[in-house]
């Protein structure tokens, strides 16, 4: 027998690998840790005005100024929002998924408005109501003329935005803890006698602890990290002050750049404590354990008369709270903008100018001189300038939400394969690396170590001109990498590793295997974390404002920057009409990658077979198919 010759020629398996380790070792280095050492080392390499290299100039400084009033301001607002965060979200919680209220689902999808609109949009549907000139101020200033119509604004403006803003995370993990609580150790406890009360703080609240820890810790994050509230309300926290300093000079003030860098290490050092904790919290295994034979929760009724209708008004109340920004932005995207203006719904005055469609606007000047301003008043889909950030937005965010899944899915696939070695523990910790950071301090390194002409990318200036777009889709999905590993990964647990093997014995090579059997089962969770990535980053203003540009001007901030020159010398003079319209665009948009998330993708393989048949029903009742098949 002749001896098999081997096929001469490259290994293409060693070459991917080859190309792929040193593809993500440059990634990793060159856009995770090097510009962040870069910020660190700012600090210590600030000059003097002798122009002498000064390591603790800015510690000094630090220390001299005002800026621990900005760190303390910051924590202050993320103590005081652990508690209302938590009162509120736990409250809308229990109020729809525990207790027996009348209208739990109306009052559920009132309660869950901030997951269809956020950040910008959120804070200005605020100050819609409650600014100096918002609708409720002036109704109430004329029920109380001697009332301050300043009230909204500084730390209780910002702590009653965030408290209803952030318990979007209450109402999407905590109620789905709650919702898998056993049924069967509630019923126990009330058989022994325990009162309704006494169960829910003796035996459910324990085992929410886990989930409520978590959620407390990412709370006091956002509030230490908060940037859209602060800024527009007029609270002096670390991230505003830090993208001010960005974008300042040693012309202007001492040390911009360096104090910059101190806030945002300041930033990244309290994260990272907090991490850890949560992470050590969460491998000590707080868990408990229940009945194999689970039994769904059923709704508790509150007995006493007194505190039923107590319940049933502080849940409407905050019904009331959470839908009446929403339902005034989507009126007054239907107003003219004088009614805009007066803050005065004029039910016989509807118009889609806000939407669609352009007109002059006439003015006089202080010389008292007619001018027309043609096009001023403009829709958000006939505004060049909107259109515009619109295209951008979804453009970036949508190459930055896929961007993040592909690395992701190659490295789980990568960690999964190898995951009893320590280079998968390396590539996953790789991963993570962002979440140990805030997204300021991420941003704001990009901006300032891309900011030249840098060798690593092959001498480009990534901060100029057109080239801040990719710098920003860069910083889009390194942001998103950590959450995307997180869910990808769970998704990759339901593999059987015997198709795995099966594939394999059928001659398929791992290319193949991947393509034609993990992907598939992954896909409905890859296409879940693109979709959520893609909603978080098109409304997105934090990342926006570090990286200030006009070549990279997303939705957000094209709509934030009308506004602020609303009517100067007749210019954008429907930008608060236009923004309503906008916020309500964010919303169907959002609302629907939200259904097609958690409506139609949750649904198992017998659900979405039931509402297949349901629907071809319909369609044969309606085109008169079935009367036809039953005369057959």
């Amino acid at each position: 027998m002749q001896a098999i010759k081997k096929k001469s020629g490259p290994d293409w398996s060693l070459v991917y690998k080859v190309f792929g380790g040193a593809l993500f070792v440059y990634l990793f280095l060159g856009f995770m840790v090097v510009p962040c050492l870069n910020t660190l080392t700012s600090i210590f390499t600030a000059t003097n005005s002798a122009g002498e290299t000064d390591p603790f100039a800015v510690i000094r400084f630090f220390f001299a100024g005002n800026m621990p009033s900005f760190v303390l301001n910051s924590l202050k607002l993320a103590v005081f929002l652990m508690v209302t965060v938590n009162v509120v979200g736990i409250s809308i919680v229990l109020l729809t998924e525990y207790f027996d209220i009348k209208g739990a689902k109306i009052l559920r999808l009132g309660y869950m408005t901030t997951l269809i609109y956020s950040g910008v949009a959120l804070v200005t549907g605020y100050q819609f109501l409650y600014d100096s000139n918002g609708m409720l101020t002036t109704w109430l200033s004329g029920m109380f003329p001697g009332m301050n119509k300043q009230w909204f604004s500084g730390f209780s403006a910002v702590l009653f935005t965030m408290t209803f803003a952030c318990t979007s995370n209450h109402a999407l993990f905590l109620r789905n803890a709650i919702r898998s609580i056993d049924y069967n150790t509630v019923e126990a406890a009330r058989n022994l006698g325990a009162r309704p009360f006494k169960v829910l703080f003796r035996v459910v609240m324990p085992t929410l602890l886990p989930t409520l820890f978590s959620l407390t810790v990412m709370t006091f994050i956002t509030g230490l990290c908060a940037m859209s509230a602060p800024t527009l309300l007029g609270y002096n926290s670390i991230n505003p002050e830090i993208v001010r300093l960005a974008g300042s000079s040693s012309a202007d003030e001492a040390f911009p750049q360096a104090r910059a860098a101190l806030l945002s290490v300041i930033l990244a050092l309290f994260t990272i404590v907090l991490l850890t904790v949560l992470n050590h919290y969460e491998r000590k295994g707080h868990y408990l354990s229940v009945s194999k034979t689970k039994a769904k929760l059923v709704k508790q009724k509150i007995q006493n008369p007194v505190a039923n209708v107590l319940a049933h008004i502080y849940a409407y109340v905050l019904f009331i709270i959470y839908m009446t920004p929403v339902v005034m932005i989507v009126l007054f995207s239907f107003q003219n903008y004088p009614a805009i203006r007066s803050k005065a719904l004029n039910m016989g005055d509807w118009t889609l100018i806000n939407y669609f469609g352009q007109k002059d606007y006439e003015y006089l000047t202080s010389r008292g001189v007619t001018r027309v301003r043609k096009g001023s008043i403009s829709g958000v889909f006939a505004n060049t300038d909107t259109v515009g950030g619109i295209r951008l937005s979804f453009l970036m965010s949508a190459l930055a939400a896929a961007l993040a899944c592909v690395i992701v899915v190659i490295a789980v696939n990568y960690i999964f394969k190898h995951r009893n070695k320590k280079r998968a523990l390396v590539v996953e910790s790789c991963l993570l690396f962002p979440w140990l950071l805030p997204t300021i301090l991420i941003c704001y390194s990009f901006r300032i170590f891309f900011n030249n002409e840098i060798w690593y990318v092959f001498g480009q200036n990534l901060y100029w001109r057109e080239n801040v777009q990719f710098l920003i889709i860069m910083a889009y999905t390194v942001v998103k990498l950590p959450f995307a590993l997180r869910m990808i990964k769970a998704a990759f647990y339901a593999i059987d590793d015997e198709l795995e093997d099966a594939a394999r014995n059928l001659g398929a090579s791992q290319l193949v295997t991947f393509l034609r059997v993990k992907l598939p089962i992954v896909l409905p969770s890859v296409l879940s974390v693109f979709a959520l990535n893609f909603n978080a980053l098109f409304t997105e203003y934090d990342m926006s404002a570090t990286f200030h540009s006009s070549y990279g001007k997303t939705y957000a901030m094209v709509i934030q920057n009308m506004c602020n020159e609303e009517g100067r010398e007749g210019y954008n003079v429907n930008a608060s009409g236009r923004r309503c319209a906008s916020t309500v665009f964010i919303m169907v948009v959002s609302g629907l990658i939200l259904y097609l998330v958690y409506g139609v993708g949750a649904r198992d393989l017998g659900e979405r077979l039931n509402h297949r048949a349901k629907w071809k029903a319909r369609w044969a009742k309606l085109t008169g198919k079935g009367k036809k098949a039953e005369a057959a």
